[in-house]
């Protein structure tokens, strides 16, 4: 994988929390891939290279923090849009005890998936599926997920169309937000009500490491089996 341009070097880099810090070195490498390949094949913009560890990386990865339960151990996970990797590949990195499905229906985005995944090492637990999210479900080899995430996709009220289909009953959805947390769970109401997802909430993910903190909606669909 070529790659020119700036690195993201260890002086720019964040120190992790203790359940992550073995994954320095590959977090390290993924950043270095964002901040050259993936500022020119147009997959950040080059505004985002000093913020690529607070705004992308850290941002990503408190969310996947073991004690949060948020993702389980041995989790199944499907990352919806997954564009650059994020959160698809931090967590890949951060938790060698999940699978990830990284399924992103652009060519340029997809082929950067895949040669980032083999080149960080992750490539026989992480499955890059060049398909739009509504169609992988009409897959036969398609596997249904313990979780599914999503960040910066769309507006809750459209991503729950997208990625519920993916779970398997009793999953649950993690989708990174922002701000706008709250507003999209009203917003979403009728729909949420219509899918069968429940005890929808936010979750504000990483106060002690990253700032602002993350929001995360999470929420329970159908009953477990």
């Amino acid at each position: 994988m070529s790659s020119a341009g700036g690195d993201v070097s260890r002086e720019t880099s964040h120190p992790l929390p203790q359940w992550a810090s073995a994954a320095q070195s590959g977090l390290e490498a993924y950043a270095s891939l964002l901040a050259t390949v993936g500022v020119e094949r147009g997959l950040i913009g080059p505004r985002e290279v000093p913020r690529i560890w607070d705004r992308h990386i850290l941002n990503c990865l408190v969310v996947a923090d073991p004690e949060l339960g948020l993702v389980p151990t041995a989790s199944r996970v499907a990352d919806v849009g997954s564009g650059a990797g994020l959160p698809g590949l931090v967590w890949a990195l951060a938790r060698p005890d999940i699978e990830m499905i990284l399924v992103e229906p652009l060519l340029r985005r997809s082929t950067f998936l895949q040669e980032a995944t083999a080149a960080l090492g992750v490539a026989s637990r992480v499955q890059v599926d060049r398909t739009r999210a509504e169609d992988a479900r009409k897959n036969d080899s398609w596997q249904p997920v313990d979780i599914v995430t999503a960040r910066a996709v769309a507006p809750l009220e459209r991503l729950l169309g997208w990625t519920l289909p993916l779970l398997r009953p009793g999953g649950r959805l993690v989708a990174l937000k922002g701000s706008s947390a709250l507003d999209e769970i009203t917003a979403a109401a009728q729909v949420t009500t219509a899918m069968g997802l429940h005890d929808v909430r936010v979750v504000t993910c990483g106060e002690a490491v990253v700032d602002p903190a993350t929001s995360v909606v999470v929420g329970e669909w159908g009953t477990a089996q």
